[in-house]
């Protein structure tokens, strides 16, 4: 990667935003471009040393509104990120004033909207259902893996894998989702996520992140686990899905997977000269 120029050494501006304590630091490139090299991603990254996050997000000039680069915590890059989205997408409404956007990611054309009340919904596409698509290893039945408890796979820009459990609070989540992150089945690793089924419109749901770990909440695993829990036939189409962080509404209609919820904008900062290049 590229490293950073002096001036962008000298300044590095950055805000801290969450989803459901689903947490992300965003900087904003439109202005300027801004390489980010891998170990200034993960130095951000550290929980003690640097300021912490579940994914760090790029806001970039695009074709549509704007354009969405995301990083997870080990500096691996994520084509979504539905939490993050719709927290970026807050902060441009109410930066303009507008009440819809377009939005463009390495995932596609993302539309969001302002539902009322601080609430922000994100359309965050058509799951892929195909296993090439997702992408898995070899070609299997993608609603039953061929995998111990029979998890369901989906894609939804980025790999995704449902378990359904009596008891999603009774699993041993970091020794679980660790174990079935690099299931081979998945040659570019995949979030877990354990999900029970309360009612028809009704899901409890933990996650692991790939390259993040147990995370309070994450959007594009609540998509995926409303589409999985929707072609297993055990919900409808329209869910609440109740994270370790709060609750999402999860809606698969004609157009697309919306995912509506609270988001927060935390804090805005600089990060350091010396923190900067102590990553370098």
């Amino acid at each position: 990667m590229r490293r950073m120029s002096e001036t962008q050494i000298k300044s590095l501006p950055f805000m801290k935003m969450h989803g459901l304590g689903n947490d992300f630091v965003v900087v904003d490139a439109r202005a300027h471009e801004i390489p980010l090299p891998q170990g200034v991603i993960t130095g951000i990254a550290h929980r003690q040393k640097g300021i912490g996050f579940d994914q760090l997000a790029v806001i970039e000039n695009g074709t549509a509104d704007a354009h969405l680069v995301f990083y997870n915590a080990d500096g691996s890059t994520s084509a979504a990120c539905g939490n993050a989205t719709r927290c970026i997408a807050r902060h441009l409404m109410d930066e303009t004033g507008a009440t819809q956007l377009h939005l463009t990611t390495d995932r596609g054309d993302l539309y969001a909207r302002d539902t009322g009340d601080g609430i922000t919904s994100v359309n965050m596409g058509q799951p892929q259902l195909d296993w090439q698509d997702i992408p898995l290893a070899h070609e299997t039945d993608t609603l039953a893996l061929p995998i111990d408890g029979a998890p369901t796979a989906t894609g939804m820009g980025n790999p995704h894998c449902t378990f359904f459990v009596d008891d999603a609070d009774a699993v041993d989540l970091e020794t679980f989702g660790a174990a079935h992150e690099h299931h081979p089945l998945y040659p570019q690793r995949t979030n877990v996520q354990v999900a029970q089924i309360i009612g028809p419109d009704h899901i409890r749901m933990r996650v692991w992140e790939r390259g993040v770990g147990i995370t309070l909440a994450s959007g594009s695993s609540s998509c995926a686990t409303a589409v999985a829990a929707a072609r297993r036939g055990l919900t409808g189409r329209s869910v609440r899905i109740d994270l370790d962080g709060g609750t999402l509404h999860i809606d698969w209609r004609d157009d697309g997977v919306w995912m509506t919820g609270p988001t927060m904008h935390v804090a805005d900062g600089t990060f350091t000269p010396d923190f900067i290049k102590s990553c370098l």
